[in-house]
């Protein structure tokens, strides 16, 4: 069930900044283009935003796996999403993908925004990295959110998802490197914690 947040209703609604967060596969990215078109249908504005760093299916398209797509706007790492935003001040949500590449000071204008303007700001992305620490996006998400909800998905065992594992061009799990290494299926699968160890543990 794909959540949506409340309207916007006039100076009486509070709105929120909410993140959604989940491992590599959990649908992130599928969750983020229905909630968009939940708004749409019902004759709202939908400002669909992405980090530059973001450009495995294109600069400005934002894909999920099971092939739904749409064109966002590119945000860069210098600029502004405030400034930015005063050409899209009429839309009634703003929803973020790969929202973990942002940074901290790009999510404190996303937390102004809701503050100062009422308007809802979806942030979906990843927790961690490929091993397992907080992107500083994300940890900014989770230092200044209203709402934090984990998208969950599961591990080979069964078990929960929580690691990003990275895998090199032989399968084996990478555990040395830069901490933003775009890839999808070919380069990550989403392990749980015990399974991640114990592939490492089993490749010395």
């Amino acid at each position: 069930m794909v959540f949506l947040p409340e309207n916007r209703k006039g100076e009486s609604f509070m709105a929120k900044l909410y993140f959604k967060y989940g491992a590599m596969g959990s649908s992130k990215s599928a969750q983020a283009l229905i909630a968009k078109y939940n708004y749409e249908e019902r004759g709202m504005k939908v400002w669909l935003i992405k980090p530059k760093t973001d450009t495995r299916d294109g600069a400005s398209i934002i894909k999920s796996r099971i092939g739904l797509y749409a064109e966002a706007e590119q945000i860069g790492l210098g600029d502004s999403i405030k400034e930015l935003f005063a050409k899209h001040e009429d839309c009634n949500v703003i929803i973020s993908d790969e929202s973990q590449f942002f940074a901290p000071e790009q999510i404190d204008e996303l937390r102004d925004i809701v503050d100062e303007m009422n308007i809802p700001v979806m942030c979906f992305g990843l927790r961690t990295d490929f091993v397992t620490k907080l992107f500083p996006g994300s940890m900014r998400l989770f230092e200044v959110a209203d709402s934090i909800t984990e998208i969950k998905t599961i591990c080979d065992c069964g078990a929960k998802a929580t690691v990003n594992a990275r895998m090199d061009d032989n399968g084996k799990i990478v555990t040395a490197g830069d901490q933003i290494c775009l890839g999808g299926n070919d380069r990550y699968i989403a392990m749980c914690h015990k399974c991640w160890k114990k592939a490492i543990a089993e490749q010395k």
